[in-house]
């Protein structure tokens, strides 16, 4: 297996004894139906609930816990590129193979799918969840006048959402919309005073977690725009919850078009 940084991936045998370091995709190796199989997950791997509950969480995705990974003895880590530090990959690559996903649109994230489901000898599953992603998808019907919009995930400083991101691919392939902050790489610090008009501002529940009290502040700098709280889980999850996000983009989309 080739993952999806260029890296080889060897396995001696079927992977028994895995541990994600990826919130999308641990909730992704639940539905392929690793059950027992999975025995470490990140503080933030919040999906399944069970799984949150039960398994052994080793650390965050920025701050592996190596020793705790070594005491499972895994025969396979699951990680990615953005979520994920070059320094704790490289100190886990010593104590077993490591997949690498590395995403920035859907192609990217159907992709991932099908390999960890094949690495996992579950490749029938993962092409039943990949077909019912692509059918999902397939019912947005995107917005032809492409509303501006930009998309918050950072408070203190603000911070927004640029060029070469699946919230960019989200916005812009499958919602039809101008991401304003398109010509700036990946998540740009901003200046409120200085960004265009915008349609509509999403402030993200992920990772700071924006409420309805934030509105009024921002309000301020854009009094055409409407200021809208978005589920940034179905924004940024690139695993089997992709099933779901058409449905809530697409409610999404209708509650633009009635205010």
């Amino acid at each position: 297996m080739i993952d999806q940084l260029g890296n080889n991936i060897i396995l001696e045998k079927e992977p028994v004894r895995i541990v994600s370091l990826v919130p999308s995709q641990t909730e992704l190796l639940f539905d392929l139906g690793l059950g027992d199989r999975v025995l470490g997950i990140t503080k933030f791997c919040i999906h399944p609930n069970e799984w949150f509950r039960s398994k052994e969480r080793i650390g965050g995705t920025k701050d592996v816990n190596i020793d705790k990974v070594a005491q499972l003895k895994p025969d396979l880590i699951i990680g990615n590129k953005e979520e994920n530090t070059k320094e704790d990959i490289e100190a886990l690559r010593k104590i077993a193979p490591v997949y690498m996903s590395d995403i920035y649109d859907l192609k990217d994230s159907l992709e991932m799918i099908s390999q960890v489901a094949e690495i996992c000898k579950l490749k029938e599953k993962g092409v039943e969840i990949i077909n019912q992603i692509k059918t999902n998808f397939k019912t947005i019907i995107p917005f032809k006048n492409q509303p501006k919009v930009a998309y918050f995930i950072w408070k203190d400083p603000f911070m927004g959402v640029g060029s070469n991101t699946f919230i960019d691919a989200v916005l812009s392939d499958h919602l039809g919309m101008n991401n304003v902050l398109g010509n700036q790489e990946r998540y740009p610090e901003l200046d409120l005073n200085n960004l265009p008009e915008l349609d509509f501002v999403f402030l993200s529940t992920e990772p700071y977690p924006f409420k309805e009290k934030h509105f009024a502040e921002i309000q301020k700098y854009f009094p055409n725009a409407k200021i809208m709280l978005v589920d940034g889980e179905y924004f940024t999850w690139y695993g089997s919850r992709l099933i779901n996000a058409p449905k809530y983009l697409k409610g999404l989309m209708e509650g633009m078009i009635d205010n």
